[in-house]
């Protein structure tokens, strides 16, 4: 290839992850770029998992064999097959530097016969991946270790039929270049999840927080109008809090937070696929996408239990409403969060040790009549916390 192709090759390369919105995108991208930039057949992205002691592919791309998914799911490897591996894994390269990219064929390592190995290259290749090559019937591979922050991250694995010519020293040379771009657009992408995770996580609790749950809220009534799935929503308001930051001061006000976070995970980790999330303040919920209602309120029950058990704090006061009870028809988000308030509400007003469920108290149900009464009139403290209007102080 000549220089300007590999050089628009690389271009590309960047200009793929970068226009990666998601790590499967991003890996899909490196994988694909690189098989066209060395002209290969097949190529595979895959990490180092040092705690576990393996090489778990990430994405196979390519003229795939029959055992070989785009996504796998358990595709790993024990690095003892790789002895290559084991020369730099727990190194550390200075500059985003690391070891170079080496070729393997299917008759064995390329470089101890050619002289095609460079520095920094493993002396000796596993036999493991002499044995895929030929079993996949691929001729030959160049493999290049993934740098990221100075640790070796994981590799990129590119491969030829066998009825192509072998990779030579220049394209090893070449798959270092790219594995470096490689490792650029995999940090970005980091980053990007990074900065996705903050912006939907309650900092003090690590839970969702109201943001996450007004997108996936939506996207759920969306399905419920759509296709009938039930949803769900628990609406908690953990009592005592005030109290507690008066009298004992706002760490351990924070603290009760916290343990009170870790009940709602466990109780929300009940019902498949549920959100536990902080809305703000001493306000909790909980988002159900599927579970039949009843199922819900009994998990409700239990968070009502576990929380009256915490060491501070005065329990929680708990409202659920559900398109599976008789609440009239849920066309938006803004009106299952004011039914679910609406119940929180009149828990806490009777001091309800269960939860206060909306649409079965009968036809007169006090929970629905609050939630459907006219909006306030100006001045008056507003209750519910549609998405535009304004929390409660």
């Amino acid at each position: 290839m000549g220089e300007d192709r590999r050089l628009r090759a690389v271009v590309e390369l960047a200009q793929g992850m970068a226009a990666a919105q998601t790590p499967r995108e991003s890996w899909r991208a490196a994988a694909l770029g690189a098989c066209h930039a060395l002209s290969g057949s097949f190529a595979a992205l895959s990490v180092w998992e040092r705690e576990l002691g393996r090489l778990r592919v990430l994405v196979n791309v390519g003229e795939r064999a029959p055992d070989e998914e785009e996504f796998p799911e358990g595709e790993a490897y024990p690095v003892h097959q790789f002895p290559e591996i084991v020369e730099f894994l727990h190194e550390r390269w200075a500059g985003g530097g690391g070891p170079n990219a080496w070729v393997e064929t299917a008759d064995g390592p390329a470089g101890d016969r050619a002289g095609e190995r460079g520095p920094g290259a493993p002396p000796s290749a596993g036999c493991g991946r002499v044995a895929a090559l030929r079993r996949r019937g691929r001729g030959c591979c160049v493999v290049a270790p993934v740098v990221l922050h100075g640790r070796a991250w994981g590799e990129l694995y590119v491969a030829r039929p066998a009825s192509e010519p072998f990779f030579d020293r220049s394209d090893a040379d070449f798959a270092t270049v790219l594995a470096s771009v490689v490792a650029a657009g995999i940090a970005q992408t980091e980053q990007l999840e990074e900065a996705r995770r903050l912006a939907f996580t309650d900092a003090l609790t690590g839970l969702a927080n109201r943001r996450a749950v007004d997108v996936r809220l939506d996207e759920a009534i969306g399905r419920h109008r759509a296709e009938g799935v039930v949803v769900s929503l628990v609406v908690c308001d953990l009592n005592g809090l005030k109290r507690v930051n008066d009298t004992r001061g706002h760490a351990v006000g924070d603290r009760l937070l916290e343990r009170f976070g870790s009940v709602l995970s466990l109780c929300g980790a009940m019902l498949p696929g549920t959100l536990a999330a902080r809305l703000g303040g001493d306000e909790f919920c909980l988002l159900a996408v599927g579970p039949p209602a009843d199922e819900v309120v009994r998990v409700a029950a239990e968070l009502c239990r576990r929380a009256a058990d915490l060491e501070l704090g005065e329990g929680v006061a708990c409202g659920v409403a559900s398109t599976g009870d008789p609440i009239g028809p849920v066309r938006s988000a803004r009106r299952l969060f004011r039914l679910a308030d609406a119940a929180q509400y009149r828990a806490k007003a009777v001091r309800a040790a269960r939860p206060v469920v909306a649409g079965r108290a009968g036809p007169d149900d006090p929970v629905v009549r609050l939630a459907d009464a006219p909006p306030p009139a100006e001045g008056e403290r507003r209750r519910f916390r549609g998405r535009h209007e304004q929390r409660r102080p």
